[in-house]
């Protein structure tokens, strides 16, 4: 790896992920800048890595960013994101024959999240809840399906299997991303008539390139400007875009975090 080769890190959610990262790379190749991609187990042990310099830039879960800011006294740079990384949202769901209208009918009944760190299936949504005035374990009991812990709700399991306690009658409510719950309705995990929407958060964004205090802003222009010629309209591309959910890059915002970081706040999550 030659001294001008850019690091990237990046999560193993799931084995696609180094094939995803070997097609980036091969497109970074061709257009003459160097890319190593460097895989780790977990979010932790990526920022980990990153704010001690082992890696340029990482493919940051939404959790992952304000770790790093926080963590960085705020001297993390933001790079570009995904477009279906924008403007998100979680929703709170019911069985429709339960009755159950709106948030405050969920008062003292149990609510099924998804991974403990998963800021769409429980973190945004428990802050939410707060919102509006009912707090965990004195308004609501709330049961987590804790799968993939570290992998910061890099994958549906947890919220599917909340999707499932609702179904089965266990809970009274289950929460869930609204990529996840449109992909459901449209295979039929999800019946319209059976299961009901009763209330979702404010919009919210999702992950974001971060990037090392003190890298070369250059080097940042350049890895940027390659990486926003990725084309859907190519067939190589789009390969490697549906597998990563997106069908173009776009400039990364840091607005759509407020949420997450009053939710970490108000959980004390890492402390």
């Amino acid at each position: 790896m030659s001294q001008n080769t850019i690091t990237i890190g990046a999560v193993i959610y799931d084995p696609k992920v180094t094939v995803i990262w070997g097609i980036i790379a091969d497109f970074f190749k061709e257009n003459a800048l160097e890319v190593e991609p460097l895989f780790f187990k977990d979010y932790q042990a990526q920022v980990d890595a990153l704010l001690k310099g082992e890696i340029d830039i990482a493919w940051n879960s939404p959790l992952a960013w304000v770790d790093a800011d926080i963590r960085s006294h705020h001297r993390c740079l933001k790079s570009a994101m995904r477009d279906t990384d924008q403007n998100r949202k979680s929703l709170f769901l019911v069985q429709a024959k339960s009755g159950i209208k709106n948030l405050q009918e969920l008062q003292g009944k149990k609510i099924a999240f998804g991974a403990i760190d998963s800021p769409q299936a429980r973190l945004i949504p428990i802050n939410h809840l707060a919102r509006k005035g009912l707090v965990a374990s004195k308004d609501y009991e709330e049961v987590i399906f804790n799968i993939g812990y570290g992998l910061h709700g890099d994958h549906e399991g947890g919220e599917r299997d909340a999707l499932e306690a609702l179904k089965s009658g266990s809970v009274e409510a289950s929460v869930c991303l609204d990529l996840n719950y449109e992909a459901w309705v449209k295979d039929g995990t999800i019946d319209e008539k059976q299961i009901l929407l009763i209330d979702e958060t404010p919009l919210f964004d999702h992950c974001i390139f971060t990037v090392r205090e003190g890298f070369a802003p250059d080097r940042l222009k350049a890895w940027e400007e390659v990486l926003f010629r990725m084309d859907y309209n190519n067939p190589k591309h789009k390969e490697m875009m549906d597998m990563e959910g997106l069908k173009a890059w776009v400039q990364g915002r840091t607005s759509g975090f407020e949420q997450l970081k009053e939710a970490v706040e108000r959980l004390r999550f890492f402390a």
